[in-house]
């Protein structure tokens, strides 16, 4: 099995080589690491016998922080003291939720770590982490996993997903005219009068255009003024973007809570993401707020399947346990089926995947993802989430560096900019 070796090892650092003996690394604790453990049997079973623990000293420096790296660290025993770039602390301890994560995985180290007791560590080469890169029309598939083979929810949505019954929703009018007219490069007062022929969507974006992502001494009271200031290119996203806004609506009290809650998520992505581009200026603002509207929006067409069905035929568990499956699929299926460009596309696909590595600068998907952990540190168990510092996208940010509490610093500091955003946004 020797041909893996080359995908699975990495080198190793100036600063940490191993003096100690090297020991074997079992298939059990290949089982507990995230996202290794997604790998085949047959893979797992090779690297567990191909590959060795690396053993340092108590006090050894494994890794510098801003230094770059083609390969990944994991710690099997003992206790790591890792500091970031504001100098705040944090210590991963072996065996413990947060040691299934990678301590850095990313091209670039955004934080030095140094052993605090004796530990093992095992090295995996950086393209571990790498997404797959398949065709877009690839990831609209549904892949069932086999734990939820039985899930008769999920066989039901792909019968009815391959006889090609599913019927996904459309963008509104609104937003397909002024596309499309702006593909003929039309002027800023004609994109005004395409968007003067839905009030709401025109006193939404007056309304935007005062909010404090655009703040400004002399309030917008027009819609041509408030186009003038947003930009046309900008205008075009956030007109998608309130739009979008009617698919998540529903008269079937039984999916409504699933929809307004995904929809309040989407906002609070969406804004998040919008902040973290303008602050580092790698991104469109108003690209990253459409990604963040977009990035749960699969989960639509499957809730509107499940109103169909009969109460009988499924449970609240099958329901849930489906939801992270069909979501990315069907997201790219929409989007696909809207025209949206390929780095909009695979938003939906890829946004739950910490490790996702789809590009060498940061990408919108990366913001995203970014975003959407950050949301999640506040809502959920952080002993089930990786560091901020560990995930490749954070490597890409640029002068920027985290929190204590492993969030990103200027989006903690952003806080009341970004709650005056979402009371706007989620009328």
């Amino acid at each position: 099995m020797s041909f893996l070796n080359p995908f699975l090892k990495g080198k190793k650092t100036e600063e940490a080589r191993p003096n100690y003996a090297s020991e074997t690394v079992s298939i059990d604790i290949l089982h507990k690491l995230i996202p290794i453990r997604s790998y085949s049997e047959e893979i797992l079973q090779a690297f567990a016998t191909d590959n060795k623990a690396e053993i340092y000293p108590k006090q050894t420096i494994l890794f510098r922080i801003n230094e770059t790296t083609d390969s990944i660290l994991y710690l099997l025993s003992g206790t790591i003291m890792l500091t970031d770039e504001s100098g705040n602390h944090y210590e991963v301890v072996a065996n413990t939720a947060k040691a299934k994560f990678p301590l850095s995985s990313g091209t670039i180290h955004t934080t030095t770590a140094i052993a605090k007791t004796e530990v093992s560590l095992l090295r995996v080469q950086q393209k571990i982490m790498v997404s797959k890169q398949s065709p877009l029309t690839e990831l609209t598939k549904l892949n069932i996993p086999k734990e939820q083979s039985e899930n008769h929810l999920l066989q039901l949505f792909s019968e009815h997903l391959e006889q090609e019954k599913l019927e996904l929703p459309t963008l509104p009018d609104i937003a397909i005219k002024l596309r499309n007219a702006m593909l003929q490069d039309i002027s800023l007062a004609d994109a005004v009068k395409i968007i003067q022929l839905d009030p709401v969507i025109t006193a939404k974006l007056i309304e935007v255009a005062n909010c404090p992502l655009y703040l400004s001494p002399m309030p917008a009271k027009s819609c041509f003024t408030a186009v003038s200031r947003i930009g046309l290119n900008a205008t075009r996203n956030l007109v998608i973007g309130l739009s979008i806004n009617h698919i998540f609506k529903t008269n079937s009290p039984l999916i409504k809570k699933q929809l307004d809650n995904l929809w309040k998520q989407s906002l609070y992505i969406s804004t998040l993401s919008h902040v973290l581009a303008s602050v580092t200026k790698q991104a469109n603002p108003e690209e990253a707020l459409l990604a963040g509207l977009i990035c749960d929006i699969g989960a639509v067409p499957f809730l509107n399947f499940t109103t169909k069905l009969p109460k009988e035929y499924y449970t609240e568990a099958d329901l849930q346990n489906a939801l992270p499956v069909v979501k990315g699929p069907i997201g790219c299926k929409v989007l696909l089926e809207w025209g949206f460009p390929d780095e909009l596309t695979q938003v939906p696909y890829f946004s739950d995947d910490w490790y996702q590595n789809t590009s060498s600068e940061l990408s919108l998907l990366d913001i995203v993802v970014l975003s959407r952990l950050h949301h999640k540190m506040s809502h959920a168990d952080m002993n089930e989430l990786p560091a901020m510092t560990s995930i490749p996208a954070a490597s890409k940010l640029k002068n920027f560096a985290l929190s204590p509490e492993y969030s990103l610093k200027v989006l903690f500091e952003a806080k009341h900019l970004i709650n005056d955003a979402l009371k706007v946004l989620a009328n």
